[in-house]
């Protein structure tokens, strides 16, 4: 199958960052949101990102109007009627998720390739709404997109190969590197890395070191970038409270439990930078 005309669900963060670096490469891009203020804000940002990079001399200003030029702007599903593939990345809620590939299942071409960017949920449950569970797919892009080079891709009980491989290809085609996973909770990525930040939080919430000094231990100690309370607060601890619950119920293990500390902050409404308050406070 080749490839050649793609929707992305949801113009947020991740969405118009995937829109971004697919349109870069090259292909038609249908951005879709439900409102036309979600999309002008996804837009602004892909702009933002193009802009700076040919402020630094990364690409050039041809480079960039091209791919502007490459996306269009859309407000109703039924636009998926004529494409390849659809990459959904709305919110991380089962139910909206299921309802739009069931929509999509409807709208978009019988050969067409249906993938999610969820981070944490089943795409076997996914794809079991739709009449073409072998064409359901993960594509967990990484935040920010266009910056982050990993893309797990993951497999469905009844994901083909030939979808896998498809997918694969095109992943290297945006000059991203792809990584096979199966459909557990977390799935690879965040199986590993939300339990070390629940349990950075547990070490804060049960006084073993401050919030300065956890991340000091991880950079300085484990030559990590970034330490993993800064990381929560960038991520969204809403975000964190819910893969940590996803991995906690998929597997009924103890050792997902969430941190009594993580619940707290997001009643509170310290969501991290996106509210101005988390592990830290910003202006």
């Amino acid at each position: 199958m080749n490839i050649k005309k793609v929707m992305v669900v949801g113009a947020g963060q991740m969405g118009s960052g995937i829109a971004q670096v697919i349109a870069q490469a090259g292909f038609q891009v249908i951005l879709n949101d439900l409102e036309d203020v979600a999309l002008d804000r996804g837009l602004a940002t892909i702009d933002k990102f193009l802009t700076r990079a040919v402020d630094r001399e990364r690409i050039t200003a041809d480079e960039k109007e091209t791919t502007l030029n490459n996306i269009t702007r859309s407000t109703s599903l039924d636009d998926a009627k004529d494409i390849d593939l659809v990459i959904e990345a709305a919110v991380e809620n089962m139910n909206v998720k299921q309802n739009i590939f069931r929509t999509l299942d409807e709208v978009a071409p019988k050969q067409a390739i249906l993938a999610t960017n969820t981070s944490s949920l089943p795409i076997t449950e996914i794809a079991a709404v739709t009449s073409r569970p072998e064409l359901v797919i993960g594509m967990h892009f990484m935040n920010p997109v266009p910056v982050m080079k990993l893309v797990e891709i993951i497999r469905g009980l009844q994901t083909e190969d030939t979808t896998y491989d498809i997918i694969h290809e095109l992943t290297e085609r945006l000059n991203k590197t792809p990584v096979e996973v199966n459909d557990f909770p977390g799935f690879a990525a965040n199986r590993i890395l939300m339990p070390m930040i629940n349990e950075a939080i547990y070490t804060v919430y049960e006084g073993v070191a401050s919030v300065e000094d956890v991340d000091t231990v991880m950079k300085l100690g484990m030559n990590h970038p970034m330490g993993p309370l800064t990381l929560a607060d960038f991520i969204g601890l809403d975000t964190c409270l819910y893969i940590m619950q996803v991995l906690y119920d998929g597997f009924g293990d103890s050792k997902y439990r969430p941190c009594p500390l993580l619940r707290q902050y997001v009643k509170a409404g310290w969501l991290g930078k996106k509210t101005g308050r988390g592990f830290y406070v910003y202006d």
